[in-house]
C-alpha cells in the first residue's frame, strides 16, 4: 500500500507545481484589488505623478521607460505594479527594436508599428531571455501583455505566441509575479491558464480611427465583451475593462456601470491613456 500512496503524492505533488507554474497565482493581493490605473503612457518619473497613482490598487506603467526606484515608491504605497509589454508588435521607440526589426512583419497603421514574426524563436528567446527578465529587474509585481490577440489576424503566429506567452508566465510565476495579458479572450484560450488577469478594451466607448472620434460600441458589442469579461472570471483571472471617451464625457459613466455589471475593474481614459482618474473607479 505504501508504493501506490507515495506515487499518488508525487502526482499530485507534480500537479500542483505544474498549475502553480503555468496557471494563475493564488496571491491575496489581487484578491484584494479593487480598482485600478492604465497608466502606460504618463510619465511617473515625478513625486507628483507618483503621488496621484497612490491611490490606486493595481497600476500598469510602462514597462521599459518606469525606473526602479518610482516602481519602489508606488509597490511602497501599497500597489500591485505591473510592466506593460507589447509581445505581438515591434515599437520603434523601444530600446531592442534594432534586434527585434528583423522579425518584424506589416505595419499596423493605427498605432504605427509592425506587428512581430512570434514563430521565430530567436524573437521568442529576445522577449522572454532578455526584455522581460530586465524589466522585472524593476521591482516590477509582474507583467501585462499587450498584442497578444494579434494571432487573431495571424494564424500561423499561434504556436509561436502560446509559446512565449508561457514562457513569460514561467518566468514570472518562478519570482512570485503576475501575468496579465488582454483582449482576444477566444483567440488566446489556450493560454488562459497562463494568466493571472485579462483586460478587455472598448467594452462599451472605443475610438474610431477611421472617424477619429470616440463612438459608443452597439449593444451586441456590449454584450458579447460583457460575455467575454464574465467568462474570463469564471476561469479564476481578474477581469478589467477599459473604455476611451473624451474628456468629462457622461459616457463613462455607462462604461463603469456596464463593467461592473460583467464582473470586471472599470478604467476609462482617452485613447492615448494620458488621462488619469482624479480618483480610482470603483464598483459599488
Amino acid at each position: 500500500m505504501r508504493v501506490p500512496l507515495l506515487i499518488t503524492l508525487v502526482v499530485l505533488g507534480v500537479a500542483l507545481w505544474a498549475s502553480r507554474a503555468e496557471g494563475a497565482s493564488e496571491e491575496p493581493r489581487l484578491a484584494a484589488v479593487e480598482d485600478w490605473a492604465f497608466a502606460i503612457s504618463t510619465d511617473v518619473d515625478s513625486d507628483a505623478r507618483v503621488a496621484q497613482l497612490a491611490p490606486f490598487d493595481l497600476i500598469v506603467v510602462d514597462g521599459e521607460q518606469t525606473g526602479a526606484a518610482r516602481v519602489a515608491q508606488l509597490r511602497a504605497a501599497g500597489a500591485v505594479v505591473l510592466g506593460y509589454l507589447s509581445v505581438g508588435t515591434i515599437e520603434r521607440y523601444r530600446s531592442w527594436y534594432r534586434r527585434a526589426k528583423p522579425h518584424r512583419l506589416e505595419l499596423w497603421g493605427d498605432w504605427g508599428e509592425w506587428y512581430a514574426d512570434v514563430r521565430d524563436r530567436r524573437f521568442r528567446g529576445l522577449i522572454s531571455n532578455r526584455v522581460a527578465p530586465k524589466l522585472m529587474g524593476r521591482g516590477l509585481d509582474g507583467l501585462f501583455l499587450d498584442n497578444v490577440d494579434m494571432v487573431d489576424g495571424h494564424p500561423k503566429q499561434r504556436r509561436g505566441m502560446f509559446r512565449l506567452v508561457r514562457a513569460l508566465s514561467r518566468l514570472v510565476h518562478a519570482r512570485g509575479g503576475f501575468l496579465f495579458a488582454q483582449n482576444g479572450a477566444r483567440a488566446i484560450k489556450p493560454v488562459w491558464g497562463a494568466l493571472d488577469g485579462w483586460n478587455r478594451e472598448d467594452v462599451s466607448w472605443t475610438w474610431d480611427f477611421e472617424r477619429r472620434r470616440y463612438r459608443a460600441q452597439s449593444a451586441n458589442e456590449v454584450s458579447a465583451a460583457s460575455a467575454e469579461l464574465r467568462r474570463l472570471a469564471d476561469a479564476g483571472l481578474l477581469v478589467t475593462a477599459t473604455d476611451y471617451t473624451a474628456a468629462g464625457d457622461a459616457a463613462a459613466a455607462d462604461s463603469i456601470a456596464n463593467a461592473c455589471a460583467a464582473g470586471a475593474l472599470p478604467y476609462v481614459s482617452n485613447i492615448s491613456l494620458t488621462r488619469i482618474p482624479a480618483v480610482p473607479l470603483f464598483c459599488e
